[in-house]
């Protein structure tokens, strides 16, 4: 199933956290930014160079669209982080299923369709209740704008997610979604750098001294960050909408398992319960889609022109 794409990206995702984690203890979060995007612009354009693919989109709005959301979600998340309990910011970062499974539906009840799967909505919402569970977030009184900024992650990271998949159904390959998200990336970061530079008074893109060790996480960042990235994009291009964003919560538990493994994190029975509704959430979205998909309905001509329809 094409949906399971997204475990992988979930995995190499949390990988990808944890080096952001060692690494920001030397490094600011726009360098982050910069180095990552700059990372897998560089590996994408030799990989697609390698493999004769082009660059040329017939689709420059669209990426244009994907990647400002896109890097608007990431800084409201980062922002977010920043002044939240880190529980509470991961929490809020993992509404955008609901957020998609809210955006199908209105969709639907807009063009009079019955097609909204609500056993998929349901496991979603399940899946959303495991994260709470495993992570406990709360907020203070003086925490609601960074709490509202959070949840606007969520939501805006649920239109780049659906934009992902709308780009792939009209034909763009995995790699070229990735590349100009990547590049995008790597402007923000400079720009972000310029940005910081008139705050702190440091000049603009003066990088911090390079360790062989912190050299190693900025590559492992970008690559894992691109990798991951390019499995997602082909999770959502070819498996069911809301069964992708379901598993997309399995990236909390790999997350807490390598909290345990590095950092020795505890786990208590709630976040246990936690990780085992996720765990249990996400079989049932896939099973739930590959019994459906043995028969499935036959689209309407408006739905068959339409590539997000077809997954309404």
């Amino acid at each position: 199933m094409q949906s399971l794409w997204m475990l992988f990206a979930s995995f190499t995702f949390s990988i990808m956290s944890v080096c952001v984690k060692l690494a920001s203890a030397t490094y600011s979060t726009s360098e982050i930014v910069l180095y990552r995007g700059f990372v897998g612009t560089l590996f994408l354009a030799g990989f697609i160079t390698l493999q004769g693919g082009g660059f040329k989109t017939r689709f420059p709005m669209q990426h244009l669209w994907r990647g400002v959301v896109g890097v608007i979600a990431l800084w409201m998340w980062f922002y977010a982080i920043a002044r939240l309990p880190i529980a509470t910011g991961m929490t809020l970062n993992y509404t955008s299923p609901i957020w998609i499974a809210i955006f199908l539906f209105g969709v639907n009840w807009w063009r009079g369709s019955s097609r909204f799967e609500w056993g998929l909505a349901i496991a979603v919402l399940f899946s959303f209740i495991g994260v709470t569970l495993l992570l406990r977030p709360s907020v203070h009184s003086n925490q609601g704008m960074a709490a509202a900024i959070g949840i606007a992650s969520g939501m805006l990271s649920a239109l780049a997610y659906l934009q992902v998949r709308k780009l792939g159904q009209m034909g763009e390959p995995e790699y070229r979604v990735v590349f100009y998200f990547s590049l995008t990336g790597l402007i923000t970061g400079v720009l972000g750098n310029f940005a910081e530079s008139g705050f702190t008074g440091v000049p603009a893109l003066t990088p911090h001294a390079h360790t062989a060790k912190g050299l190693f996480l900025l590559l492992a960042i970008g690559i894992t960050a691109t990798v991951a990235q390019i499995a997602m994009t082909r999770a959502y291009r070819l498996g069911k909408t809301l069964v992708t964003a379901n598993l997309q919560y399995t990236g909390i538990v790999f997350s807490s398992v390598w909290g345990v493994l590095l950092w020795g994190d505890l786990l208590d029975w709630m976040g246990w319960a936690g990780i085992a509704i996720i765990l249990a959430s996400g079989s049932a979205a896939t099973f739930y889609n590959a019994r459906n998909a043995a028969a499935p309905p036959k689209p309407s001509v408006n739905e068959a022109n339409d590539p997000i329809a077809t997954e309404l």
